[in-house]
This record gives C-alpha cells, sequence and structure tokens, in this order.
C-alpha cells in the first residue's frame, strides 16, 4: 500500500524537521513525504534550505506564496502524488509517537484490503446464466454483495487524527483541543448530520489520511478556498455515501495561542468560507455548537476552580463571534474592510483581482 504524507510549507521552523524525523521513524513508514511550499520572493527560507541539503529523499514543490491556496494547493499537491492513501499534515503538527501513521491509516487499509480479497473471490458467471446468453461477467447481484460498498455509508473515506495542546498551551486553548478532539473515536455518516450538525463533517487536515480512491470519485479539493477545505471534502464524501472517521489513537501535538484579534481574524476567514458554499454549510448552524462550547468551557473553569480565567475566555469567545459573523457578510463588505479583517490576504488579494 502506497502511503504518502503532503505538507503545505511557508516559513517553518525547526519544528517541522522534527516532523520529519519523527515521520521516519513511524512503525508504518510512509512511502514519501511531499512539501508544498510557498516560498516568498526575497530571501531563501533557512530551514527549507537545510531540508534540501540534509533530506534529499524529501520532494519539494515551489509555488509562489501569491499562489497558495487552502483547496487549491492542495489539490495540485495530491495531483503529483501518486498514491493509494495520502496524508495531509501542517507544518506544525507533530506526532506524538511512532504509531500515528499506522493508527491512521489502519480503517481504511483493512477495508481495501477487504475489497480487494473479496474481488478476487468473486464468482464469474458462465455464459447463458445470465439474462442475456452473450453476457460473459460478473454477476450483477454478486458483485453489488461482495463490493464492500454497503448503501449505509459504512465504507470510510477519510480518517482525520486528534489533536492535543503542546505543553505550554494557553488554558483557553486546551479547553477548545478537548471540546473538538475527544478521547473516543467515532465513525460518522450522513444519518449523523441531524444529530451532530456541523460536527457530522467536522474534519482537520492538521493530520488526515485519505482513500486516493474514493477522493477521486467525489472530486478532489475544492479548487478555491479561503478555509475549511477539509470539511468541504468530508462533507462530499457523506452526500456520496461514505463515511468520516475520527481516529483518537492518531495524534498529533498541536496548538496556537492566538490573540484575541487574531481569533477575530481567523474565524473571520471561516465565516466567509461557509457563506461561499451553501451547499455544504447552509442550514447547519456553527453558531449553535460555539455555544455548546462555550457553556461546556466555563461550567468546567469553575468546576476545576479556575473562575478567574472565564472573563478573559469569555472575551476570546466574543471576538471570534464577532469575526465568524463578519465573515458570513463578507460580500456585503467593501473590500479595505476585508484586507483589515481577514488572515489569509493573499487569498482576498487574488480574490479582488479575479472579480
Amino acid at each position: 500500500m502506497n502511503i504518502q504524507v503532503i505538507i503545505p510549507v511557508y516559513k517553518p521552523d525547526v519544528k517541522l524537521i522534527k516532523i520529519i524525523d519523527k515521520l521516519r521513524k513511524q512503525t508504518v513508514k510512509p512511502a514519501g513525504i511531499n512539501l508544498v511550499w510557498s516560498k516568498t520572493d526575497h530571501e531563501e527560507d533557512s530551514v527549507m534550505s537545510r531540508i534540501k541539503r540534509e533530506c534529499g529523499d524529501i520532494r519539494i514543490l515551489e509555488i509562489p506564496v501569491r499562489e497558495f491556496d487552502h483547496g487549491g494547493t492542495r489539490r495540485r499537491a495530491v495531483r503529483n502524488t501518486p498514491c493509494d492513501i495520502f496524508v495531509m499534515m501542517t507544518q506544525d503538527a507533530v506526532p506524538k509517537n511512532d504509531m500515528l501513521i499506522e493508527n491512521l491509516t489502519a480503517p481504511l487499509i483493512s477495508q481495501m484490503r477487504a475489497e480487494e480479497d473479496a474481488c478476487e473471490n468473486m464468482p464469474w458467471v458462465a455464459p447463458g446464466d445470465g439474462d442475456d446468453p452473450d453476457d460473459v461477467g460478473l454477476g450483477e447481484d454478486k458483485a453489488e454483495e461482495n463490493s464492500g460498498r454497503t448503501p449505509n455509508g459504512t465504507v470510510i473515506a477519510c480518517v482525520y487524527g486528534r489533536q492535543l495542546p503542546g505543553r505550554d498551551s494557553s488554558p483557553y486553548e486546551k479547553l477548545s483541543r478537548l471540546h473538538n478532539y475527544s478521547e473516543l473515536s467515532r465513525t460518522k455518516t450522513a444519518e449523523d448530520i441531524k444529530k451532530l450538525g456541523i460536527k457530522a463533517f467536522f474534519c482537520s487536515d492538521v493530520c488526515c489520511a485519505y482513500r486516493r480512491d474514493i477522493y477521486e470519485e467525489c472530486g478532489g479539493f475544492v479548487r478555491s478556498t479561503v478555509f475549511n477545505e477539509d470539511m468541504i471534502m468530508a462533507r462530499r464524501f457523506l452526500d456520496k455515501g461514505y463515511a468520516v472517521r475520527y481516529e483518537a489513537t492518531a495524534a498529533v501535538i498541536h496548538s496556537h495561542d492566538y490573540s484575541a484579534m487574531e481569533q477575530l481574524r481567523r474565524n473571520f476567514d471561516l465565516g466567509a468560507s461557509q457563506a461561499m458554499f451553501p451547499d455544504v454549510f447552509g442550514g447547519i448552524s456553527s453558531e449553535s455548537e460555539g455555544i455548546k462550547f462555550a457553556v461546556s468551557s466555563i461550567k468546567l473553569l469553575i468546576k476545576k476552580g479556575r473562575p478567574l480565567l472565564v472573563p478573559g475566555f469569555c472575551i476570546q469567545c466574543f471576538f471570534k463571534l464577532v469575526g465568524y459573523r463578519l465573515g458570513k457578510k463578507y460580500a456585503s463588505l467593501p473590500n479595505a474592510v476585508i484586507m483589515k479583517l481577514a488572515s489569509n490576504k493573499n487569498y482576498w488579494k487574488q480574490m479582488k483581482e479575479r472579480y
């Protein structure tokens, strides 16, 4: 089974070298590690220079930084990476242990091998056994029965891993990771949308393994989006009858301590991306999920005897909400305001030039 890792890269620090080292020590080693480097115009990144010098087996695809797009860049990287399974990661997601790739890809590999076995054992229909005496081939009923693809969506298209906060992460970031990434693994299908809402197709390319065949069948990553390319892809999987799995045993250390304004800008892009894809996010409220997170976190802070952290947490939530609501209304905002609010300014510059 050919497994490839793809990592978009922009001004990386030495953590990227640590990630590469840990990937090479996995119990299931990827066949290749591919970096998509958004290169700046004026300088050669020192970390990337070191990787080029010391890691001759690493494939590097260079693109101008102004061309980076959350969906389009990943789509391009996958197109240039022949494989059976590809694992999307980010330059700051460090594998927790040497079993990340094994645990992340195991649900996909087991199903793929079962499908291969079913095909090998599939009986052939002799001439004259079917309705059409000239039809020599597989019996349709048998093909459906042995395909490994059940109508209730049990075939898993992608598996995303658990994100754990760093040792020095803020209490607020630890609360966020606790809320979004539990200790319990779960497989989600389209039937879960009514119950879970947006969480049914929550997924993260910080650490996510994809079946290449199903990815291609469902159209691949969207060509242009400021954010949420992973959730858009996950929703496509569910709509096609496949499943998305959260695998808690596959963990990376990944967290950010954003300021209140950084939270606002990040959530502006998040809200805008949802507004741009009403077929994916329309009729499903993200705010209700945000309220659940806020209430449960405040209760936990009080329970743990840390009530003094509640005001700061509420400020963070307020800025997130403002950014998200402004992002949802991006189409009615002047370009100058968008550029002040946006986190990924290169994307919005491209949008302005395009339209």
